[in-house]
């Protein structure tokens, strides 16, 4: 491990005020290093989607610090924050969020177009996400809408198009979330294909054999850590005590 890519110290989110607040994260501590795999778990109402959002710079935290790369991203502005996420995130959802009128390799090409600080022309672009693609194996599929691939393949564009800006970190939220055995097994190998190349990855999972994947799980329950350790196997005791869960 190098660097810290992620900081956060006292994290917490409060939703509403007065008698109907509710806090959904209390004051997290937590720090991912460049090139870590981790797994984030929880019940239930255990708070993982608002840190994901958060750490994705989608939500601010009402207290608490989030130093991204280096850089204090707690209380930018929607605008700033829009610029971290283009330049420094790639994102995986759970429904791929595809553009359904584009094809595969339009698809990808998107956050170039939003990036203006690349310099590159259109033709660059498309050959920047035609790589993309054939890096995932989809090189034979670059022109086929979403409605003409399989789920397992839709989410091989989604992670082409999270790589395409060469993100400082990658945010997968239940990325086999709606997937088969055998494609969330492809999918999941070739997220270990980038770790191993040297992506750093953060991913919310309910599935513990999903979370083994990862080289350490941070588990969440009411807002809080309660467990973060190495390896996935050693969170089985506390998950069979909730009873499972999802977000």
């Amino acid at each position: 491990m190098s660097d810290p890519l992620i900081e956060v110290y006292g994290l917490t989110k409060v939703y509403g005020k007065g008698t109907v607040a509710v806090s959904a994260l209390r004051e997290i501590n937590a720090i991912v290093e460049k090139g870590e795999f981790v797994a984030i778990m929880g019940p239930s109402g255990s708070g993982k989607s608002t840190f994901m959002n958060i750490l994705g710079c989608l939500d601010r935290p009402t207290e608490g610090t989030y130093i991204l790369d280096g850089e204090d991203v707690s209380q930018l502005s929607r605008n700033e924050l829009a610029r971290v996420r283009n330049r420094k995130i790639g994102f995986v959802f759970q429904s791929y969020n595809l553009l359904p009128r584009l094809d595969a390799v339009k698809n990808v090409m998107l956050p170039l177009l939003y990036n203006s600080e690349n310099g590159r022309s259109d033709a660059e672009h498309r050959q920047q996400a035609v790589a993309a693609l054939e890096a995932v194996g989809l090189g034979e599929r670059m022109h086929h809408k979403p409605n003409e691939l399989s789920g397992g393949q839709q989410q091989r564009v989604a992670i082409a198009r999270a790589l395409i800006n060469a993100p400082a970190i990658i945010l997968a939220d239940e990325p086999t979330g709606n997937l088969d055995t055998r494609s969330s097994e492809e999918i999941m190998q070739l997220l270990h294909q980038l770790h191993k190349q040297g992506a750093t990855l953060v991913m919310v999972t309910h599935e513990l054999d999903i979370a083994e994947h990862a080289d350490r799980v941070i588990y969440l329950r009411d807002g809080e850590i309660i467990s973060d350790k190495l390896h996935a196997s050693k969170i089985v005791d506390l998950h069979n005590g909730d009873n499972g869960g999802g977000k």
